[in-house]
């Protein structure tokens, strides 16, 4: 009933994607290609469709043998223009997902944010002119033009089963598609048949692209608290757009009790608060608090003030695991190696 009643909104949105995408693809609004190499990660529908891990997974393929450098939008910041990520920086400075990839990588790559692209590319240019650049989340920013194009969509919501927003979740036309290189379903489960297999493909057959599966792998949890010793009894705090893979995967060991908030949000004191105390009325019984590696960059500058090292507090880093892993990674070397 939702979906009827905002239809009319999705139409007018449906006019305005169609004009936007018509003025680049004649050229009378103009992108920048971006010189050298660069990669694109990004999708149609709006958040949690695994771009973090595909950003990773793609900067640990290359990042030993070329010159890498990765730019976002830094989603969440309260910084504007440019900035080049160190060390004393924050997720409020930079957002969380840079901060993780500095985290991360911060000895082998420089890491930028912008919400203007072309001058992100252009800034992270002078520091190494030739570097391969892995752009976060610019698919649909048409004012800059990748060499390669990654598209995302989760398997439990393809993007060819959704509406145009509000009555949907796709920020352009389905079509958009067609100027990826290559699709990637994400968020599979790692035993996926090949009939389902099959069944996506034919799906997602009309848009000529290469398709690939990937599925969520996750770590052992890492404590930022109290106690080295994570119990089975969870009490799991998000701040992510999709939390659904990360409780069924917990469930299937622990007793898990759920405490979600917005995507990308920024917690308060008080939020804190009244998680510890709900932990501390849990004191005849052995409870562990874990959240997402991205939400613990968000909580990272508050360990100390708001008293998160007195309380077993855990995350739980994630990788992406990618079905026919050789060939996927063939793909982007060759791309990365061509003149």
């Amino acid at each position: 009933m939702l979906r009827r009643l905002l239809f009319p909104i999705s139409l007018i949105w449906w006019i305005v994607t169609c004009v936007r995408n018509f003025l680049f693809d004649t050229s009378l609004l103009k992108s920048y290609n971006i010189p050298h190499k660069s990669i694109v990660v990004g999708n149609l529908s709006v958040g949690g469709t695994g771009k973090t891990p595909m950003v990773i997974y793609l900067t640990k393929l290359l990042y030993e043998k070329h010159e890498l450098q990765i730019l976002s939008r830094g989603y969440g910041r309260k910084t504007n223009g440019y900035l080049l990520v160190n060390e004393d920086h924050t997720s409020i400075d930079v957002g969380d997902e840079p901060l993780l990839y500095f985290t991360k990588f911060k000895k082998n790559i420089a890491i930028a944010v912008s919400e203007n692209r072309a001058d992100g590319v252009q800034q992270l240019r002078k520091i190494q002119p030739k570097s391969v650049v892995i752009l976060d989340d610019a698919f649909q920013h048409r004012k800059i033009k990748a060499g390669f194009s990654v598209l995302l969509t989760t398997y439990n919501s393809l993007f060819s089963h959704d509406f145009l927003l509000p009555a949907g979740n796709l920020r352009e036309l389905r079509s958009g598609a067609q100027r990826s290189d290559i699709i990637v379903v994400t968020k599979c489960p790692l035993n996926m048949t090949e009939i389902e297999k099959s069944n996506v493909k034919s799906e997602l057959s009309k848009y000529n692209k290469p398709i690939y599966f990937s599925g969520i792998s996750y770590s052992d949890p890492i404590s930022f608290g109290n106690t080295a010793y994570c119990s089975k009894n969870v009490l799991l705090v998000t701040g992510i757009a999709k939390p659904e893979p990360l409780i069924e995967f917990l469930s299937e060991t622990s007793r898990v009790e759920h405490i979600s908030y917005p995507d990308h949000h920024n917690f308060s004191v008080n939020e804190i608060q009244k998680i510890h105390e709900k932990i501390d009325t849990f004191v005849s019984e052995n409870w562990s608090i874990i959240t997402t590696e991205k939400d613990y960059m968000r909580l990272l500058p508050f360990k100390e003030k708001w008293g998160l090292s007195n309380y077993p507090w855990f995350y739980i880093p994630i990788e992406m695991k990618i079905d026919n892993e050789n060939a996927f990674n063939q793909l982007i070397l060759d791309y990365v190696r061509t003149i």
